[in-house]
């Protein structure tokens, strides 16, 4: 900490209307936390900003400083890239600020603003964007790494559906990205995470979104290999109207679950149907058919309250370890694998999920945005979580030896915004043809990597 010029700070403090933590401050551990409790580093200054102006102010003294800087915006990534040791924290959670324009069917939001501010706001009118699995995950974070969510087989990833950002770049300008101003800087944000700045609103299209016909279905571990290879058949066929996502998991020990299955490891679909609600019933009578299911939670529901439904079983500060790949499609010896090492769940929290990508979200080209796999089908994720530090070894090598056994049927890369901080090869296999432009447009707009605490793409030289 003596390292840090304290009449630059002084001056910081005199350009921010935001606060100021350092270490030592009251609420400095608080601050520094963020949602995986795996991470703990402590960085010299975390800068709670409120506007635009605070994070240029903050942007130019790292940079000046030549201070490490991290960008937190929900603070939901898997690795910890909100916070940097002996570093600055842009903190953005105080700009939580959502505005509707209901005429224009559009939705300007705040950088650190949280799905569940967004849903409050919009479901008033009537109308969503597509969002991802929980409230709590940050806007910024999963906009800028993809969004896949309940929602991408209807109206495309959250991506898609992104009209325009503010940005601070890393010299300090203020600029505006959409389709005509700053057409490649807008490419390179709809997939390319934080490499580009910090964005500090984004504007999505909005889509007549209120009630839907969703919740969890659940089967017998025993039955998972059946009902796997019969969804995955089923969702590469399925209309547009219709997502359920695939998982291996514990039936949380609370009602309104069944005594008898409480705590039991089973395997589930999770749907979200947003077609006619008098047509719902209907619709879902074959799937209804297949097992059949034990546990049927599925029905009307408000789109916030589908959103928002496995919030309470992940709260902030559990230990998560992540690996994820794309799938085109899955063979019997991929199914088979799953079968082996889905039942092995090494702890209550700890989940395998595989969600469609297919329908709405393949309407983009693989070069259209920087998100590059939009031929696959399928987004697959192994989650090691637990809240003791101590299952830490257990649950990564459990998400390693299964990730490891399905990697080689996988399209080769995985979802940006659920792997670990685990190097250049997996961020390369991330955007595949489309990472050499975007090592271009980072030379352009960062040429000095000021925005490396991400999953990061160097510069062009």
């Amino acid at each position: 900490m003596s390292k840090l010029d304290d009449t630059a700070v002084q001056t910081l403090r005199s350009q921010v209307r935001g606060e100021l933590i350092r270490q030592g401050d009251g609420g400095y551990d608080e601050a520094r936390k963020v949602y995986n409790g795996m991470i703990d580093r402590k960085p010299a200054i975390i800068a709670r900003c409120v506007d635009a102006a605070d994070v240029m102010a903050c942007v130019n003294f790292a940079r000046e400083q030549k201070l490490p800087l991290a960008v937190r915006g929900g603070g939901h990534s898997g690795p910890g890239l909100g916070v940097v040791d002996a570093g600055l924290v842009i903190d953005l959670s105080r700009m939580r600020g959502v505005r509707v324009d209901p005429a224009a069917r559009t939705v300007r939001v705040e950088g650190g603003a949280k799905w569940g501010d967004v849903d409050h706001a919009t479901h008033p009118f009537g109308m969503a964007t597509p969002s991802g699995f929980i409230a709590s995950t940050g806007v910024g974070g999963l906009t800028l790494g993809g969004g896949i969510g309940y929602l991408a087989r209807t109206h495309g990833l959250t991506l898609d559906n992104l009209l325009s950002v503010d940005m601070v770049l890393a010299d300090g300008r203020f600029v505006v990205a959409n389709a005509k101003e700053n057409p490649d800087l807008y490419w390179a944000v709809r997939g390319g995470g934080g490499n580009f700045g910090v964005v500090t609103s984004f504007e999505y299209r909005l889509h007549p979104i209120s009630q839907v016909y969703g919740g969890p279905m659940i089967w017998p571990l025993e039955k998972s290999g059946e009902v796997l290879k019969w969804w995955k058949d089923f969702m590469l066929e399925a209309p547009e109207d219709i997502n359920g996502w695939f998982a291996y998991l514990t039936v949380p020990p609370a009602a309104p679950f069944p005594e008898q299955y409480q705590g039991k490891k089973m395997c589930g679909v999770i749907w979200c149907y947003t077609g006619p609600l008098d047509k719902a019933e209907e619709r879902f009578k074959k799937i209804r058919a297949v097992g059949p299911p034990v546990i049927d939670f599925v029905g009307p529901i408000p789109w916030p309250t589908l959103q928002g439904m496995f919030d309470a079983l992940y709260p902030a500060g559990l230990q998560w370890y992540w690996k994820a790949d794309f799938f085109r499609d899955y063979s019997d010896k991929a199914i088979d694998l799953h079968v082996k090492y889905g039942p092995q769940l090494p702890t209550f929290h700890s989940t395998m999920h595989i969600y469609p990508i297919n329908g709405a979200a393949h309407r983009a080209g693989k070069g259209d945005t920087a998100f590059s796999f939009r031929d696959a089908n399928f987004a697959q994720v192994i989650v090691g979580v637990d809240p003791d530090p101590a299952n830490n070894e257990r649950m990564t090598q459990w998400a390693r030896d299964y990730w490891l056994a399905m990697h080689p049927h996988s399209a080769g890369g995985g979802y940006i915004n659920m792997i670990m901080d685990e190097g250049e090869d997996l961020v390369k296999a991330a955007y595949r043809d489309n990472y050499p432009k975007l090592a271009q447009i980072k030379a352009k707009y960062d040429p000095g990597n000021l925005f490396r605490v991400n999953q990061n793409i160097k510069p062009a030289k």
